[in-house]
């Protein structure tokens, strides 16, 4: 299966946002039970052997080349391990509402950075774009939406934003990656050195898992291994032969909107004024962001 029809893409694409979006509020859950560590290392093996069964069957399973072990790394620990960390400890101390928020501000911190790295320009709607952000960032941050006199708070806030400047980071080494392998059979090699890297570690740092094993938790965890990893990661490269980048880049504007809409419903929690404005901003802005790299790059087309 190399393409899909514009109607199943669109289908996979919004599967993809809904898988993403309510994955925030089930890893909210899950780090109630298990350590940070501990929850994305088994979240990983899980999307692990998923990956293994999918990619297997669809004959997407290669050997990397040597070039192509750089991007395998990049993606593997600054998305998948350091991302997933953090995100993984940051909403223990923050709502999930407000932590998938900040961690889309990815695509800000994306073209705030690329610019001054030398990697892209930057054009009028991008630095709108990042100033809206930015000023959604700080509604979010005002000392009504969260507390700065408590430090688990304000912790749980700095990693999750540390945690979007990493996949920012990761997304800037994979624009300039010449690609051998297509990104959808690398997954897997970057799934598995995620999970070495994240059961190392959590075995080093956080000791063998001690937790209280019920069906909530392995439906949680199957939710989150499978859907929210597995089939999202398969999906969205598969997405992403079918629809134009500007289109999901878009669309995955979405995500922090499901993440607001399915912690209030899963989780309880409320959605006032200030997560409200401020998702709109960010959002915003990566919209006017990501239509700016997209007029940057027709134009460097027509000049050739």
């Amino acid at each position: 299966m190399n393409s899909l029809s514009s109607r199943a893409a669109v289908g996979l694409f919004l599967i993809v946002v809904l898988a993403w979006g309510v994955n925030w509020s089930v890893t909210k859950q899950l780090v109630q039970f298990l350590p940070p560590l501990w929850t994305s290392a088994i979240r990983s093996w899980i999307a692990l052997a998923a990956l293994f069964l999918i990619l297997g069957l669809s004959n997407n399973l290669v050997i990397p080349e040597r070039r192509d072990i750089p991007v395998v790394l990049s993606v593997a620990l600054l998305h998948m391990t350091v991302f997933s960390v953090l995100v993984a400890a940051g909403v223990r101390f923050l709502p999930a509402s407000k932590a998938i928020v900040l961690g889309y501000t990815t695509p800000l911190w994306v073209a705030i950075a690329a610019p001054l790295l030398g990697k892209d320009t930057l054009t009028a709607p991008k630095l709108a774009g990042a100033l809206l952000g930015l000023i959604g960032l700080a509604v979010i941050l005002n000392p009504t939406s969260i507390d700065w006199t408590n430090a688990n708070v304000v912790l749980g806030a700095g990693m999750v934003i540390l945690a979007a400047i990493s996949w920012a980071a990761n997304i800037i080494y994979i624009r300039a990656h010449r690609w051998i392998a297509s990104p959808l059979q690398l997954l897997i090699w970057q799934v598995l050195v995620a999970t070495i890297v994240l059961t190392v570690s959590a075995l080093v740092i956080e000791g063998l898992p001690h937790a209280e094993w019920s069906w909530r938790l392995v439906l949680l965890f199957l939710y989150s291994g499978l859907i929210g990893t597995a089939l999202a990661y398969w999906a969205m490269s598969m997405v992403n032969k079918s629809i134009s980048a500007l289109t999901t880049s878009l669309g995955t504007t979405g995500t922090p909107l499901v993440g607001i809409a399915s912690a209030a419903i899963l989780l309880g929690e409320p959605i006032d004024i200030s997560l409200a404005v401020a998702a709109g901003l960010i959002v915003a802005g990566i919209g006017l962001a990501t239509l700016g790299d997209r007029l940057l790059r027709r134009q460097a087309t027509a000049s050739g």
